[in-house]
């Protein structure tokens, strides 16, 4: 799986239609609505704006398109389908489309939207998708360093720390790492 690092616009005309497609990184619903209100904002005079997107949950991963009035299918599957072929999640893709006089048919916009998504996820900057995990540790002053060492070459943090007869650690780290760190170190995951 992977995430957008950096989001991207792309443009795309099919006969006198204008399509405006973003690929944005979206960690949430809240953020997927700004991102929406600040696309519709930004184009007001657009006549669709289609979209769909994959969310990374708890539960699994979300996902959902909007045809934005175009006829069923025709807009948000396409773009769906490119998020999916590009295996990324926490992303919104949006195509606004000013629509130019001449209709398309069902297969011209299937073929305009998705194309469009598509071109935005190839401009976008995607990086891999790491899983983090958390750990709540209790270690000695004397493993703080190696503990801190460990955590960073990891690609983790530590989060908070609380001195008393012993540290209490909480870090954030790659799930995959947290089982060799837990041990080590005599933790437990959450």
């Amino acid at each position: 799986m992977y995430l957008i690092e950096k989001g991207s616009e792309s443009s795309f005309t099919v006969n006198h239609s204008r399509f405006i497609g973003y690929a944005l990184p979206c960690a949430d619903e809240p953020q997927l609505r700004s991102r929406l209100f600040e696309i519709a904002s930004a184009h007001p005079t657009a006549h669709h704006l289609a979209f769909a997107y994959r969310i990374k949950t708890d539960n699994g991963v979300i996902a959902h398109f909007s045809d934005a009035g175009e006829p069923s299918g025709t807009a948000g599957k396409p773009i769906l389908a490119h998020i999916s072929g590009f295996d990324v999640v926490n992303a919104l893709v949006a195509v606004v489309r000013y629509f130019g006089g001449i209709k398309l048919g069902a297969g011209g916009l299937v073929r305009a939207y998705g194309g469009t998504a598509k071109l935005a996820l190839e401009k976008a900057s995607l990086i891999p998708y790491v899983e983090y995990a958390e750990l709540e540790l209790t270690i000695e002053y004397p493993n703080l360093q190696p503990l801190t060492y460990q955590v960073e070459k990891a690609g983790g943090e530590i989060v908070s720390r609380v001195f008393g007869e012993k540290i209490d650690v909480v870090v954030r780290l790659p799930a995959a790492e947290a089982p060799a760190i837990a041990r080590r170190f005599n933790g437990t995951s959450t």
